[in-house]
């Protein structure tokens, strides 16, 4: 398995190898992406989880084994972490690191060899997680350089400074390991179907190039003043009312890299990444203190394209960790540049950023992917902070080609199909009037009109 990779493992307790001389530890997740308390860590200092369901078993030449009786897991656990962890050293310098998941029977069910390990001292090496009412094992890779301490924090443990290394005790009893079983085959996926025809630029913008001649590094992005909105006449040319209008800023390069942008105004904005190669895709937005955000990209897709939504901090500096096998290009965008939903079809493919601006409507999906589709919805109505999102409110988590049909409430709304690797079409139906002025929703103090402001060089629109 590749990382990034998924596939459903049978629901019954897997014993899973941590290997090559790593400690291991596993956190039990909330669906919110947090620990419960100190009782959904297991490790060492305490082996057995409350509930018995994941247990540490112990270690045999050089191989940790943990047991995860998915059956038992309770029912507000969504996601199990396996974390590998060194105390010296990094995990660049574990040879054979990988981990592996048995069925009862010896069976191998699912494996995954790192490759890209670096200077981080523990790692996410895989998740169990619920879907479509089975289990999934998915190939992780996640490094933290800030170690257990900095995974723990960003997973809701309260990581005292000066607390005192817990108790050991005494191991388990050990147990018969399975017999080792020949390591599994390395299925090729299959090409990506033809999906439908992007939406062209418009004339005036060039297209995306991937050998850009040699130039200065580009200037921050430059706040300009918002155009006065015209009449709204129709769906499409009602006024956006969230977030400011900015110059794009515009970045290329090739492989793994870290993206800076300063001078950006706070609040969120659209990230659109093009890569161009057949490996693993990434992105994390970095926190002040150099760590890994959520997750806004992470795809085993041939050439990944798409458009993500993320929050700028206060600072106005916007710090991306991007993880690509090829040529890439990355815009950071103003919402208003966002496609705005009509009753007219929309066809894409890959994440993506839509906007609803008008009353009750129906949204239907038509998605053609084999993998995730995740989409969220974010209410903007009487939310006043510019420079956050309210909670997002998720509506579709399935996998595999599906139709949809999702009700959407009046806008000012952010629809943001956070996960689709594959191609889609949507379209809104039974579109009411807005009950209220638009102005009403969002109280915002800079008004943006969607056509103007879509009227400008952006490049890449779909």
């Amino acid at each position: 398995m590749i990382k990034g990779g998924n596939a459903f493992v049978p629901t019954v307790p897997l014993r899973i190898a941590v290997r090559n001389g790593v400690d291991a530890t596993a956190l039990l997740l909330t669906e919110h992406g947090r620990v419960r308390g100190d009782g959904d860590i297991v490790f060492h200092g305490a082996p057995v989880h409350p509930s018995g369901a994941v247990r540490l078993l112990g270690t045999e030449g050089g191989t940790v084994w943990l047991e995860a009786g998915l059956t038992a897991i309770e029912a507000d656990i969504a996601r199990v972490l396996v974390v590998g962890s060194t105390e010296s050293g990094a995990m660049r310098d574990v040879h054979g690191l990988s981990v592996e998941a048995f069925a009862p029977d010896g069976t191998s069910v699912a494996r995954y060899d790192v490759t890209d390990a670096g200077g981080e001292t523990a790692m996410v090496l895989a998740e169990l997680y619920r879907r479509a009412g089975g289990w999934k094992f998915r190939a992780v890779g996640q490094g933290y350089v800030n170690g257990l301490a900095g995974l723990a924090t960003d997973h809701g443990v309260d990581v005292a400074e000066d607390a005192p290394a817990p108790t050991p005790v005494p191991a388990p009893v050990p147990f018969q390991a399975p017999a080792p079983v020949p390591p599994p085959v390395t299925f090729q996926a299959p090409p990506p179907s033809p999906g439908p025809v992007p939406f062209q630029a418009p004339p005036a913008v060039p297209a995306p190039g991937f050998a850009p001649p040699p130039a200065p590094a580009p200037a921050p992005p430059v706040a300009v003043p918002s155009p006065t909105p015209e009449p709204s006449v129709g769906q499409a040319n009602v006024p956006w009312m969230f977030g400011p209008v900015f110059e794009p800023y515009t970045q290329t390069g090739r492989d793994n890299d870290v993206i800076t942008v300063d001078g950006l105004p706070p609040g969120p904005v659209i990230v659109d990444l093009s890569v161009r190669g057949d490996g693993y895709t990434g992105l994390w937005p970095l926190t002040r203190f150099n760590k890994e955000g959520d997750t806004l990209v992470n795809s085993t897709e041939d050439d990944f394209r798409g458009r993500v939504l993320t929050v700028v901090p206060g600072s106005g500096r916007l710090r991306l960790q991007l993880k690509a096998d090829g040529p890439w290009q990355l815009q950071v965008l103003p919402l208003a540049t966002a496609t705005v939903l009509t009753e007219e079809q929309v066809e894409s493919r890959g994440p993506d950023v839509l906007l609803h601006t008008g009353g009750v409507a129906d949204l239907a999906i038509h998605y053609k992917g084999d993998d995730n589709l995740i989409v969220n919805l974010y209410e903007l109505a009487g939310h006043d902070d510019h420079a956050s999102l309210p909670t997002d409110d998720n509506v579709v988590n399935e996998i595999g080609k599906r139709r949809e049909t999702v009700p959407l409430p009046e806008g000012p709304l952010i629809v943001h199909m956070e996960m689709a690797d594959g191609p889609w079409r949507a379209q809104l139906k039974r579109v009411q009037p807005h009950s209220a002025p638009q102005n009403a929703g969002g109280g915002l103090a800079e008004v943006t009109d969607i056509r103007s402001a879509q009227g400008k060089s952006w490049w890449g629109r779909r």
